[in-house]
């Protein structure tokens, strides 16, 4: 499997709990694919992409690395994707603690 919707590719990585949840959350205008608005859940991601997610109050950034059949748990979900935040977070924790 080279590409998944990505309505699909959100539940599957655990990003929202629920598919319906995921396809409201694009069609509402709180994803973007490398850059770019997607309004459309049936869209596909391939492996590569940079998936910028808007929740309630945090903003994640996955880039995809891989697909799942089946939505699994959390350990086999963190496989999916690569958190591109997690160093920044990590740096600014630094720079605050030389302050």
């Amino acid at each position: 499997m080279d590409r998944q919707r990505l309505d699909k590719w959100l539940w599957h990585a655990r990003v929202v709990k629920a598919r319906t949840s995921a396809a409201e959350l694009v069609a509402s205008g709180h994803v973007r694919i490398n850059g770019t608005r997607e309004k459309s859940p049936g869209h596909a991601v391939k492996a590569g992409d940079v998936v910028t997610v808007a929740l309630d109050n945090s903003v994640r950034v996955l880039k995809v690395i891989g697909f799942a059949e089946r939505r699994g748990d959390a350990s086999s979900a963190r496989v999916l994707y690569e958190d591109l935040q997690a160093g920044n977070l990590q740096a600014g924790n630094l720079q605050a603690g030389k302050e």
